[in-house]
């Protein structure tokens, strides 16, 4: 008995630090697409740049997690930043395929370059030591779960501020925007490198997590379902990706026999949200809101 609460309660906390990983990689989503409106199909790429850079640093360099991790974040905004001037010069449609097409060149990288361990990816990555022991999954989901706390706090605190408000007349209108006297390239590579950085954060802390790396955990698929997950929850909203990160991280573990399908799945939820509830569950328009202010406002009505 005891054994078996051990293995339900691994397997939870396995399940957990999956969603609360996703929830930052949709979170850190959400500032480029969401809060900036800037198109991104590659998101992926940030995700896995994270994740071997904190890798190289851990297994080659000797860097603890403490530094390895931060250092992650820091060298995924580095390359956000060179990756998002030149995606300044186009929009729309010819945005979101150069976001792909990087996504796709950092995967090869990751895939024929020796350096990187090519297909066999990159072992031996540990979970972080601590009073001179190694942390335990429970305690390393404290961890995460901490950090992500801070990480909404900040996009609130963003989000009031005069950044967010130069990212929503963006999103909005950006001729407008710039006709106004808002500085529309600064803003806009300064949503890249927030963004990129807390994927690459994400990055780090799912590689340490797995201990085990390959290419293919960085692909154009997953960044379709962090992509899905933004989407799903509701796009622009603080709250809408995290719905849609424990939602679509949830599903794959009660619809195990569909996995190979997991894709192609949300793919074709992408194209139905975006063609009947284009808001997302919490959006704006979306029924949900909706649902829940006619619950909270119901009982007033009826005294």
């Amino acid at each position: 008995m005891p054994y078996g609460f051990v293995m339900i309660s691994g397997y939870l906390i396995t399940i957990l630090i999956t969603v609360i990983v996703y929830a930052m990689l949709a979170h850190s989503l959400n500032i480029i697409t969401g809060h900036a409106g800037q198109i991104s199909l590659g998101h992926a790429a940030f995700f896995g740049i994270g994740a071997y850079t904190s890798a190289l640093l851990y297994t080659g360099a000797g860097f603890p997690f403490w530094v390895s991790v931060p250092l992650a974040a820091v060298v995924a905004g580095i390359v956000g930043a060179l990756l998002g001037i030149p995606c300044l010069r186009v929009r729309d449609d010819f945005l979101a395929i150069t976001t792909m097409g990087i996504g796709f060149v950092v995967e090869a990288v990751f895939l024929y370059i020796p350096f990187f361990g090519g297909a066999m990816g990159i072992g031996g990555i540990n979970l972080p030591g601590w009073f001179g022991r190694e942390m335990s999954k429970p305690e390393y989901f404290l961890l995460i779960l901490i950090v992500f706390i801070l990480l909404i706090l900040l996009d609130r605190r963003l989000g009031r501020s005069w950044i967010g408000l130069a990212w929503s007349s963006i999103r909005e209108d950006e001729q407008a925007a710039e006709a106004m006297g808002v500085d529309v390239v600064r803003f806009k590579v300064m949503a890249f490198v927030l963004g990129s950085s807390i994927a690459g954060l994400a990055g780090g802390f799912y590689a340490h997590f797995l201990t085990f790396i390959m290419p293919q955990n960085f692909g154009f698929g997953q960044s379709i379902v962090i992509l899905c997950m933004v989407v799903f929850g509701g796009i622009g909203t603080r709250w809408g990706p995290i719905l849609g990160a424990i939602i679509l991280g949830v599903l794959p573990e009660i619809s195990r026999p569909i996995m190979e399908y997991r894709t192609l799945i949300y793919g074709l939820l992408l194209l139905a949200m975006m063609r009947f509830q284009p808001g997302g569950l919490l959006g704006e328009e979306s029924i949900l809101p909706k649902i829940l202010r006619w619950i909270q406002y119901r009982p007033s009505e009826q005294g």
